[in-house]
């Protein structure tokens, strides 16, 4: 276990301690593309595939959700049985495929100011209403705890941490009519500086998995922990909610524990290839890269990108990112869909080229002003 310091009754996240930090690009999310004009060099960049991670004992909202609808994500029962799931794919069902990379970036340690109040589960809608409804109150399903229990983050990519914060809401507190306010919260762990690699390996999946000793007395009921990971490698914060019973009475239980073989969907979101059939496997079965060509003609260039599935389990959805040298900026794109969060770019796919076969690859494109030369480091996040 890892030796955290333990706090009583702080309403507030104590202030970021200043430094500098371990920097280098590492992400979640998808894209880079072009095409267009004529030109220069034609560069190619390989990327292998990475993770980012979540809580998964006890398992955050969205990992919850993916653990038990993955494989079955259409299935109608879902609205009756797990309610708060099935609103949660409703809206979005990137959400759930992608449930390790709820973060913002550049918070610069003051999450109070970056997630207002009634969002916090969502990371202050980061990535806009696409994990909304984590802030929705209501019976989520909850994992059985004691009041000393042990709080398991999964670091996938082994990004390490400055600290995890752990939170645990107030006696009192209704977390099926109340949505969550930083008002409600006790942070009751604090870890500091946790080194990449630091923890237990995984039975599948690759990362760490890192353990919390946690104290929470005198709750009873459903109550929510909240995580704060602020990442060591670059200026990024994770957040999640788990939905925790304290005591007798359970009413909504889910299962917990190790990362499990990932669920496996029995209808794609997108329609695959004819002939080719989900492999199955652990989380470790995904795994992709992007291969990209820039043909520059001074004052901007196309980039061409093909992200191919080299694991040996079919994608049901891709996220890339990456960071364009100073003066480059996206003019147009094609058959994928583009945004940005901070300095970030990102691009993810559109309906038709969501999934990807074993051995599979789609392609899109992107035009930029600016000058460039060569590819940027793309981060392909397969799921």
């Amino acid at each position: 276990m890892i030796n955290v310091k333990r706090f009583g009754l702080h309403r507030l996240d104590p202030p970021r301690q200043g430094g500098p930090r371990r920097m280098s690009l590492r992400g979640l999310v998808v894209l880079v593309a072009a095409l267009v004009a004529a030109g220069a060099a034609a560069v190619l960049f390989v990327q292998p595939a990475s993770g980012h991670g979540t809580a998964i004992g006890p398992s955050s909202r969205h990992y919850s959700c993916w653990e038990r609808w993955g494989s079955d994500f259409q299935n109608p029962a879902m609205a009756e049985e797990d309610p708060m799931c099935w609103a949660a794919w409703q809206n979005d069902p990137s959400a759930m495929w992608n449930w390790n990379g709820l973060y913002r970036e550049q918070v610069g340690g003051d999450h109070q100011g970056a997630i207002p109040d009634n969002q916090l589960c969502s990371g202050g809608q980061t990535g806009g209403t696409r994990y909304a409804p984590l802030d929705d109150p209501g019976a989520w399903k909850t994992t059985q705890v004691d009041s000393n229990f042990t709080f398991t983050n999964w670091d996938q990519a082994n990004h390490g941490a400055d600290y995890y914060r752990i939170y645990v809401t107030e006696q009192g507190y209704d977390a099926e009519n109340d949505a969550l306010d930083w008002a409600d919260l006790e942070l009751v762990a604090d870890t500091g500086d946790i080194d990449p690699g630091v923890g237990r390996t995984p039975p599948s999946g690759g990362g760490t998995l890192v353990d919390i000793d946690v104290s929470a007395p005198g709750r009873s009921g459903h109550h929510i922990v909240y995580m704060i990971w602020q990442a060591s490698h670059f200026d990024q914060s994770f957040y999640s909610c788990s939905d925790v019973w304290f005591g007798e009475g359970q009413p909504n239980e889910e299962p917990t524990g190790e990362p499990t073989e990932d669920p496996e969907p029995t209808e794609e979101p997108t329609t695959e290839e004819p002939g080719e059939e989900p492999t199955t496997g652990g989380p470790g079965g995904y795994a992709c890269t992007a291969t990209a060509t820039v043909n520059s003609w001074g004052s901007g260039a196309t980039v061409g990108v093909t992200v191919t599935n080299t694991g040996t389990q079919a994608i049901h959805n891709w996220m890339l990112h990456w960071t364009w040298p100073s003066g480059v900026a996206v003019s147009q794109v094609w058959n994928a869909e583009h945004s940005t969060m901070g300095g970030m770019e990102m691009a993810e796919p559109v309906g038709w080229n969501q999934a990807i076969p074993v051995g599979g690859s789609i392609e899109f494109g992107i035009n930029v002003s600016g000058e460039i030369s060569a590819a940027p480091e793309f981060d392909c996040l397969p799921s």
